[in-house]
């Protein structure tokens, strides 16, 4: 068996990626918006790493997993999600939204490929239930193998429609809601109603905390823009 140290490490070289990558985005925007805030998007996500990192590293996460509502939610994924919010109720976020590019974005969402692996392998060590991986109810993999073919035949080569791009948004998210779902149900908490027998503890700890509270806002973020942009028509 593959030992813990080197799925860590394929999720220490995930995490670095969807940075990069992010960041390549926000330099690559139709418009002055982003790349004049990509210094300040830096900054901003390199802190927030570095703040979960103390957090998990103090186990501000992994104890008292009885409060209610569970530290991990209130200090860790719900900021991404007000922020995410933020920037889709005004106007100068709405803007930087309808700048990003779509083809980069749909590229990203291939990070799902590692992630799959690693949440296997976190499994096979016993820190995830297995409803978490592809054995189970997550299904997300699909995205990251069908990505690469959306971006390339539906952006580069502009063989699929807008309507096809859409749907498939829709598809995935509603593949990232379902194990984001599982994955809060399964995680110590007096929330918990799954895998008493192996919970989801992986996400209670250093690295793997940053799994809930930066890479998932990060692919939730690119199909809700996604999905806005081609509600809006914009060109492909």
């Amino acid at each position: 068996m593959i030992s813990l140290d080197s799925y860590t490490f394929i999720f220490w070289l995930t995490t670095l990626v969807t940075f990069a990558f992010f960041i390549v985005i926000l330099k690559n925007a139709d418009e002055q918006t982003g790349k004049r805030n990509t210094l300040k998007v830096t900054s901003f996500l390199i802190l927030w790493l570095i703040v979960q990192a103390i957090l998990t590293l103090k186990n501000v996460y992994s104890n008292d997993i009885n409060s209610i509502p569970p530290k991990i939610l209130v200090f860790g994924i719900l900021p991404p999600v007000l922020t995410t919010c933020i920037l889709f109720i005004t106007k100068g976020g709405r803007r930087l939204i309808d700048s990003l590019p779509l083809k980069q974005i749909t590229y990203l969402h291939i990070i799902r490929i590692p992630i799959e692996v690693v949440l296997y392998g976190l499994f096979l060590n016993k820190m995830i239930p297995e409803l978490m991986t592809f054995e189970g109810r997550n299904f997300d993999i699909i995205t990251g193998i069908t990505a690469p073919l959306i971006a390339y035949y539906g952006f580069s080569r502009k063989m699929l429609s807008r309507k096809i791009i859409l749907i498939w948004n829709f598809i995935c998210l509603g593949l990232l809601i379902n194990i984001i779902i599982n994955a809060f149900l399964s995680a110590p908490s007096p929330l918990q109603k799954f895998a008493f027998d192996q919970p989801n503890t992986a996400i209670l700890h250093f690295p793997f905390s940053w799994l809930p509270t930066f890479i998932v806002p990060i692919v939730l973020f690119g199909h809700l823009v996604a999905i806005r942009q081609l509600l809006k028509k914009q060109p492909l």
